[in-house]
């Protein structure tokens, strides 16, 4: 069974999927082999593996992949980004991972490498994740023949975090009309990037709908356990967490105090966008098992 396939069939509860990263240092690996055994405990119904920008993390990220298909029964689900590559390149390591019996793929745009005013993208590589989506279903069909139809395709999405005048939440067209192009090539479903209000992913979803997209959105969510990690998480993808969150975390007495005030705001969060009809979760875990496992058992998902 896909990735795909999972949000294509009525169940009784939500699907549950988490993301991890390659390892960078021995304490990290150490670290990644207990989280992934204590995670795969749990059934989720995948593991997503992030590749590095311009695939600095290539060979890191497929060993971890073939890890998870020899080590564990959990679906491993691959990362792949264009930017920085060309076309020959991103093709022999699809025909790598197609051949490894990966079937589960998230196709990104990707981001060049930070610190390299200097950089440049590949002459002969893709600009747009939708181009990347038509190489993997192109490769599919060459290597698998007919079982192509079966690869699984995803990609992401932006639910933003600006409100209008009004305090609603206000979703940027150029997204939209992106998430549209990307499902025309051929992808599956489509995963967010974070959000801390419910309202971002419900009027996401909305606005997609009236659009014309009709795949799946799976809402990616963090613990919000950490203050001084959600802060990280502003300067990394520009959205704003709520102060009043922040605040409230900040308050706390001690480290333990916090992580407990995010854990409920956590699960407020989680049963927020379920309420609105999301088809699961996508946890980003930061390579850590603690936060998720107290979150889904004290939201009920697990």
């Amino acid at each position: 069974m896909t990735t795909a396939t999972l949000y294509r069939s009525p169940r009784p509860d939500p699907c549950v999927s988490f993301e991890l990263y390659p390892p960078r240092t021995p304490k990290g690996e150490q670290t990644l082999t207990r989280t992934v055994g204590a995670l795969a405990e749990i059934q989720p119904d995948y593991f997503s593996v992030t590749y590095g920008a311009s695939g600095s993390t290539r060979n890191t990220s497929r060993d971890l992949i073939g890890r998870i298909l020899s080590g564990t029964p959990v679906t491993p689900l691959a990362h792949l980004t264009c930017v920085g590559a060309s076309e020959e390149d991103l093709s022999e390591y699809v025909s790598s991972l197609l051949e490894a019996g990966v079937r589960d793929f998230l196709a990104l745009r990707g981001d060049p490498p930070a610190g390299q005013p200097d950089w440049r993208p590949h002459p002969d590589g893709l600009t747009r994740a939708s181009q990347l989506v038509h190489l993997l279903r192109r490769l599919a069909t060459e290597h698998l023949g007919s079982d192509g139809a079966d690869v699984s395709i995803s990609v992401a999405t932006y639910p933003g975090g600006s409100y209008d005048e009004s305090g609603r939440p206000v979703v940027c067209p150029n997204d939209v009309s992106a998430l549209l192009e990307k499902q025309a090539a051929g992808a599956d479903f489509a995963i967010t990037q974070l959000f801390y209000d419910a309202r971002h992913y419900a009027e996401l979803v909305q606005a997609a709908r009236a659009a014309g997209v009709h795949i799946p959105i799976v809402p990616g969510l963090i613990p919000l356990t950490d203050p001084n990690r959600l802060r990280r998480m502003v300067e990394l993808t520009g959205v704003a967490v709520p102060p009043v969150l922040l605040e409230h975390l900040d308050e706390a007495a001690d480290k333990e105090e916090a992580y407990r005030r995010g854990l409920a705001a956590s699960v407020r969060l989680v049963r927020e966008v379920l309420e609105t009809g999301a088809p699961g979760i996508h946890f980003y875990t930061f390579n850590s098992s603690r936060a998720v496992l107290d979150l889904l058992h004290a939201s009920g998902l697990r």
